[in-house]
């Protein structure tokens, strides 16, 4: 386990960006997510709706991603925050009806986080469709089930997020992990 890199998972639209950037403007390291950027990437060349039409591509493109996102995490000298990471890969082979290849359970493996993750529950009230976010909320409540049980299977400890305003959650996460929480406006 590597108790300076954090994980944030969840369901699509439940919060996971904002509190990530919110923690980002607090002046903590973040990762982002691997598989918005992947989708406007791989759009601007040609390839649009990748995660639909070619989910086992997608899925080995975030997995490099993830990975090496972790690598540049641990050149950072404090915490780093992660939307999403390569602990919730078989989760997300398993989601999408693939079979987890044996090298995706050996990254889960080798590329450790702290034991404690953070995972973004399901909120209808803010949950909203955008033009990488296609999955419907009921996709996004599988995608949350599929990723507690994954980070579960793997020894994570997992602790939900409240639902509230991104400086609740903000609060919530720092303090939990006695780092100093920003001062308010």
């Amino acid at each position: 386990m590597n108790n300076q890199l954090y994980v944030i998972t969840g369901g699509p639209g439940s919060g996971k960006t904002t509190l990530i950037e919110a923690l980002a403007a607090a002046g903590y390291a973040t990762a982002p997510e691997a598989g918005r950027a992947i989708i406007i990437d791989q759009a601007a060349i040609g390839r649009p709706d990748i995660g639909t039409h070619d989910p086992a591509l997608f899925a080995e493109l975030m997995l490099s991603w993830d990975m090496r996102s972790y690598r540049w995490a641990l050149q950072q000298p404090g915490p780093v925050f992660f939307d999403h990471a390569v602990a919730g890969m078989p989760a997300y082979f398993r989601l999408t009806g693939l079979p987890v290849p044996s090298h995706v359970a050996a990254a889960a493996e080798a590329f450790r986080y702290a034991r404690q993750a953070f995972i973004a529950p399901p909120w209808r009230d803010i949950y909203r469709t955008d033009e990488e976010r296609h999955q419907t909320f009921d996709e996004a409540v599988r995608t949350f089930e599929a990723a507690a049980v994954g980070y579960r299977e793997q020894g994570y400890e997992l602790l939900e997020l409240p639902k509230c305003d991104v400086s609740g959650r903000l609060a919530f996460v720092l303090g939990h992990l006695s780092l100093p929480v920003p001062a308010p406006c």
